[in-house]
């Protein structure tokens, strides 16, 4: 008994990598031991099914498993019954009476890796493309010339008064067997004869087949899987192809020519004897698909290495490494690479040519291309055609159609201005530019009388010379560009260009007109200009006063202006818009109040909103004033001496301080409402009364944060015991106040004695955090010591 229960362990523990493979290769962590020809086709199943359950790919799942001590041998067993069970389809068994539909064929699969090392050989993309793999078509109608074998399956129905329908395997003997009919032997004939023999015997049993009141059809099944054989591609080896499959396919599961095969002398052999030879270029050059014939069992593809490779690179459509055959051209050559692009130089090609010894370098001019014979080896460069014209000239300035032409010999000035479509009506005539390239690459400029060249005049009308750039000038170059400036009380201020005969109304009109707050004075400040300086004459400029009517942009003095004139539209004395205050909190009509005189207090608006009610405050309020632009602008002017978060510091102030709250003492101002407290009002302030709050908030470095109940004549000790007192980190003595009116007060010390602010309802008692203090190092203590010792013996010293 003992020695079954150890057979059965040694048996369990043999088998235990194939079931843990089996049952979970994700989980598993010892795979070493793998033999993948042992695992079920079942067992391929569920890896399948996990790997769709983690969402991860074959290639994902190598990583995994090469880590988990699985060989790579093995892994790709794994990946190509993977893919074998991918490409596989199930037929279900027929029943009577019914028809299988569609068609499937045995498992035929390879892997594929793709290789990067020859991606720059022209055609290794047809076998790199994994959605070009040139698999038979399953859907396509059977081929009536399709030669039957072992393996294959055809379907036979018979419909009409007897019906029948079933599935016939071809025996490994090439026959299938017919129910009542018997056996017959189809192997090697095609679809069409053995569709013939098939409904000759059924004729035989079934008289309605034979006098045609019952229908027979034959049609491909299951269809067989060949073996055949590649030699000389990236991944060489038998592979099982579908009886339909094509060369082109078996050469896309092989990977396509190895980094030296070639793709222009591929052979197909059958029977050991050669059948085709194969070139790919007739495939990816024209389309033409001729080579790509059906396979046969036993058939070897055979990939020899190439004889004539050389590369182009440069200006050609498709550059890189190209494949030829005996007595091809560099035509030839270019036809492969699609030919020349838009900029290439194509007057000439350089080839680097290798020798037995050493490298050359020879053109070949295009009258050779078509007799240049490459060789192995070679490189050819296609150049880029030169950045420069062969017959350009150029005309611009005062043209109707500044542009570039084409020279040619014999042109003259007149003639390119012809080009040009004439003179514009600002032409200068007094002068023309010529700037022509000299033979030592230098410029000269060649100036002309315009007016001369008009006349015909062959000594102003010069001939020109190729790349001359021909200027013609136009009066208002030498015009100066006048502006007028027209500032205040105007809609549009700025400046105005100045055109001539311009008056102030043109002007009032083009700024968009006055505002309503213009008055009827106009100040116009005008250069002056003499030729000499009058020493006496302190004047800058010359200022013209003016009254207009503030009512209309039309001025009954329609006064003209002159170049560079700024004119100034004051402002009347008094022109000052309603502005408002906003009252919120325990007043009787809180809300928003216009600011009746120039200096009204927070008494008089208070007074206006009805006063405080019984709830309020007397020591909560507070006016919350913004600051004005300028003021945040000054704020982010401070030198805060912090360099590398300056900015940063600067924008905190400006955010922060955006506004400030001023703290009123109204039991001051009721007693005396002339009173400090009882500030003017400025426009936009925000006058807010707080209501009666019985508690004190103590906050901070507390035990415990909390509201106490104001108690009348209690300092901060009764409220600091309230909490539970000071925590570890709170700075007890420098702990402040801050009332309900936004001040506030701080404990102030002297000597050994404490002065803490009055207490009063509503306040909120902080308790700051004490500040970090460095500890001394093991060094600096040494350093002090060091010091204290030499200050002792100097005082030793001094008294000896």
């Amino acid at each position: 008994m003992k020695k079954i229960i150890l057979a059965f362990v040694l048996v369990l523990a043999f088998l235990q990598p194939y079931m843990l493979v089996a049952q979970d290769l994700l989980k598993s962590q010892n795979l070493s031991a793998v033999i993948v020809d042992n695992l079920k086709d079942t067992d391929i199943l569920k890896i399948k099914a996990q790997l769709k359950a983690n969402n991860l790919s074959i290639d994902q799942a190598e990583t995994m498993a090469l880590s988990k001590g699985m060989s790579a041998t093995e892994f790709g067993k794994l990946k190509l019954r993977l893919q074998e069970e991918n490409q596989e389809q199930v037929l279900t068994k027929s029943e009577p009476l019914s028809f299988q539909e569609g068609r499937v064929k045995e498992k035929a699969a390879a892997g594929k890796v793709k290789d990067t090392t020859i991606a720059r050989i022209f055609g290794t993309e047809l076998f790199d493309n994994p959605t070009l793999n040139f698999e038979p078509d399953l859907k396509l109608a059977t081929p009536v010339n399709y030669v039957l074998g072992p393996g294959d399956e055809l379907q036979v129905a018979i419909y009409g008064v007897q019906e029948y329908s079933g599935s016939l395997a071809v025996s490994p003997e090439g026959k299938v067997s017919i129910p009542y009919v018997g056996q017959l032997y189809v192997s090697g004939m095609t679809v069409e004869a053995a569709t013939a023999k098939i409904k000759g015997a059924v004729a035989k049993v079934y008289s309605t087949v034979r006098n045609g009141q019952s229908t027979l059809s034959v049609s491909l099944g299951r269809i067989r899987t060949i073996k055949i054989t590649v030699i000389g591609g990236k991944q060489p080896g038998n592979y099982s192809v579908s009886s339909l499959g094509t060369v082109y396919h078996a050469l896309h599961l092989a990977g396509g020519p190895g980094i030296n095969g070639s793709f222009r002398n591929i052979e197909l052999i059958r029977n050991n004897k050669l059948l085709r030879n194969i070139d790919l270029y007739r495939f990816l050059v024209s389309g033409n698909a001729s080579d790509n014939i059906g396979l046969k069992d036993n058939d070897v593809i055979r990939i020899p290495s190439y004889s004539n490779r050389v590369t182009i690179e440069g200006e050609v459509k498709r550059a890189g490494i190209f494949e030829l055959k005996s007595g091809e051209s560099f035509k030839d050559l270019l036809r492969y690479a699609s030919g020349f692009t838009d900029m290439a130089y194509t007057a000439s090609v350089q080839v680097l040519q290798k020798t037995a010894k050493e490298l050359k370098v020879e053109d070949i001019k295009s009258s050779s291309f078509g007799s240049y014979l490459p060789k192995t080896g070679d490189f050819f460069k296609v150049a880029e055609i030169l950045n420069r014209f062969e017959n350009k000239i150029a005309i611009q300035g005062a043209v109707f159609r500044p542009s570039i032409y084409s020279f040619y010999s014999g042109m003259r000035v007149m003639d390119l201005i012809k080009l040009a479509e004439g003179l514009k009506e600002d032409a200068y005539l007094k002068r023309a530019r010529i700037s022509r390239l000299k033979s030592d690459l230098t410029t000269e400029v060649i100036s002309i009388a315009l007016d001369q060249a008009l006349n015909n005049q062959n000594q102003a009308n010069i001939l020109l010379q190729k790349d001359d750039e021909v200027t013609i000038y136009s009066v208002n170059d030498f015009v100066e560009d006048y502006v007028v400036t027209i500032e205040g009380e105007i809609k549009k201020p700025g400046a105005y260009a100045y055109l001539e005969n311009l008056t102030l109304n043109d002007l009032l009109i083009e700024a968009g007109g006055l505002k309503d707050a213009a008055s009827k004075r106009v100040e116009i400040a005008r250069m002056k200009k003499a030729e000499e300086i009058d020493d006496k004459d302190l004047n800058r400029v010359e200022l013209i006063q003016l009254d207009i009517d503030p009512k209309s942009n039309e001025q009954l003095t329609n006064f003209s202006l002159q170049p560079f004139d700024v004119v100034t539209i004051r402002r009347i004395g008094l022109y000052e818009k309603p502005q408002t205050v906003s009252v919120e909190g325990a007043v009787a009509y809180p809300g928003k109040y216009v600011i009746s005189t120039k200096n009204e207090t927070i008494y008089d608006v208070i007074s206006r909103a009805g006063g405080l009610l019984s709830k309020a405050n007397i020591f909560g309020v507070k006016v919350i004033r913004s600051i004005k632009q300028k003021q945040i602008n000054d704020l982010k002017r401070v030198n805060t001496g912090d360099e590398s978060n300056k900015e940063e510091l600067k924008d905190i102030i400006a955010q922060n301080l955006n506004q400030t709250i001023i703290p009123i003492d109204w039991d001051q101002i009721e007693k005396d409402p002339r009173h400090r407290s009882n500030i003017v009002l400025q426009a936009g302030d925000k006058i807010q009364v707080a209501d009666y709050d019985g508690s004190v908030k103590v906050s901070g470095n507390v035990v415990l944060m909390s509201e106490i109940p104001f108690h009348k004549g209690k300092g901060f000790a009764y409220y600091f015991n309230a909490v539970g007192g000071v925590d570890d980190k709170g700075w007890k003595k420098k702990s402040y106040i801050v009332y309900p009116n936004g001040k506030a007060a701080t404990t102030s010390s002297f000597l050994f004695f404490t002065s803490y602010p009055k207490v009063i309802a509503g306040s909120q008692i902080i308790v700051p955090e004490k500040p970090e203090r460095q500890k001394m190092t093991t060094g600096e203590w040494v350093s002090i010591g060091s010091v204290i010792t030499s200050l002792a013996l100097l005082v030793v010293t001094a008294f000896k």
